[in-house]
């Protein structure tokens, strides 16, 4: 007699909450019925969700729909990254966002999410040297979302985008894992350079809103960029910078600022030079 298995990789409770949540919402507002079902319910997997909702808002006349999910389908069952990378943004916005209190909001209202997982699609084309491609879902990301960010950036996992509006990343930056920043941040260049020209951000960073990194420099982990600065120069780690061009003000005041959120300049214990 066959042995009845049980299929680990059915098992997902990050999909199950979600879908879970769906239900609740449904039953609470009947009028979101549709929404909810189309960009949930109607799937198996939480991929297949994404796909449909990347499909759903970044489609147009010069791109159907119907393509560009098989592409989004054949990039999820290529990279398995991009799952975790999408499991780890939903978890670091429903614990960094005060304004998140499900994981389905994300997937279903939040630009920041949409349009990182949009990109995450774009730098896996780009890295398989798809680039013409990476380039249309890049212009559509900047069309819809107002969120202009380069294919060829590299970005860890667990980035909490808040707000989303305006956010600009060059294609030689690198942001670690576990970064957070707000909207209209700025990681560009200085000028005309060619070669590597943008800024290197490392773990657990929080960046303020309107904040600007510039040129080939690098932000220390667990530092934090006050709000309007403007950065020019090395970072170290655990520290706040802020002002025009932004200076070390003080200690970053906690172990983990991205997680933390804190954006005044209370938590800093001491001036440094």
């Amino acid at each position: 007699m066959a042995e009845t298995r049980l299929n680990l990789t059915e098992l997902d409770p990050v999909w199950d909450r979600i879908t879970r949540e769906a239900h609740e919402a449904v039953a609470i507002e009947p009028l979101l019925g549709g929404l909810v079902g189309a960009c949930v319910l109607h799937h198996k997997t939480l991929e297949k969700a994404l796909s449909y909702r990347f499909a759903a808002k970044l489609s147009s006349n010069e791109m159907s729909m119907v393509l560009l999910r098989e592409i989004a389908d054949e990039s999820y069952a290529e990279n398995p990254c991009l799952s975790e990378a999408a499991r780890a943004d939903l978890a670091a916005i429903l614990e960094r966002d005060p304004a998140c209190h499900r994981l389905l909001q994300p997937i279903l209202y939040f630009k920041g999410f949409q349009a990182m997982q949009a990109y995450r699609l774009a730098h896996h084309l780009w890295s398989v040297g798809r680039t013409d491609l990476a380039y249309f879902i890049q212009m559509r990301c900047s069309e819809v979302y107002g969120i202009d960010i380069h294919p060829g950036a590299r970005i860890g996992k667990g980035i909490m985008i808040d707000h989303a509006h305006s956010i600009v990343i060059g294609e030689t930056a690198v942001v670690g894992d576990n970064v957070s920043m707000l909207h209209s941040v700025t990681l560009g260049g200085t000028g005309k350079e060619d070669e590597d020209r943008h800024p290197k951000i490392e773990d657990g960073v929080l960046i303020g809103a309107g904040a600007k990194v510039l040129g080939n420099i690098r932000v220390g982990h667990c530092s934090r960029i006050a709000a309007g600065s403007v950065v020019l120069t090395d970072i170290p780690a655990n520290v706040t910078v802020a002002g025009v061009p932004a200076r070390i003000v003080g200690e970053a005041g906690c172990d983990h600022p991205s997680v933390e959120m804190d954006q005044t300049l209370e938590g800093c214990s001491k001036t440094k030079t």
